[in-house]
């Protein structure tokens, strides 16, 4: 082999490694870019329902005078209960709808007794709310093996293109 052959292949080598190298790295920031974008996704969905949670959790000026003997906090569990129920598109009752609802009743209660400043002694009383729907999130995703926040995911049909 002559000089310039035993050159030209070790440049051959380095350009290889170059290749792997970039490959390499474009596979993880692709991964790292993926997991980052369901943070960002699970982190708005989260905000946006626990900001409707959080308002249909207030007292209202008609929960005092409930003909059926519920209280105020009682009330505003039914209500916040409901929304997510219609978020989620739950239009029938099952047996694990059911359980979940029950499990996320704690965090409409911390929600509510925050509202009306029964904050539970804490002295912040975000950090109740933030606890209570932490232990949500870890019993959901024991329970069902995939995050809560994955009930949002609503993939678009396909729909056929009609001309008229």
């Amino acid at each position: 082999m002559t000089a310039a052959a035993t050159y030209i292949e070790r440049l051959q080598k380095a350009a290889d490694e170059a290749q792997s190298l970039e490959v390499a790295y474009r596979r993880e920031a692709a991964t790292r870019i993926a997991a980052l974008e369901r943070e960002r996704a699970i982190a708005f969905r989260r905000m946006n329902l626990m900001r409707s949670v959080a308002e249909a959790a207030k007292p209202q000026v008609d929960d005092t005078s409930d003909p059926v003997g519920q209280s105020g906090e009682e009330i505003a569990v039914a209500r916040a209960l409901a929304l997510v129920r219609v978020r989620l598109g739950w239009l029938s009752d099952s047996e694990t709808r059911d359980k979940t609802l029950a499990r996320f009743a704690p965090v409409v209660i911390a929600l509510h007794r925050v509202s009306v400043g029964q904050d539970q002694g804490m002295p912040d009383g975000s950090q109740a709310i933030g606890e209570a729907l932490g232990r949500f999130e870890a019993w959901y995703e024991g329970a069902h093996g995939v995050s809560f926040w994955m009930l949002f995911e609503n993939p678009m049909p396909d729909t056929p293109r009609v001309d008229f």
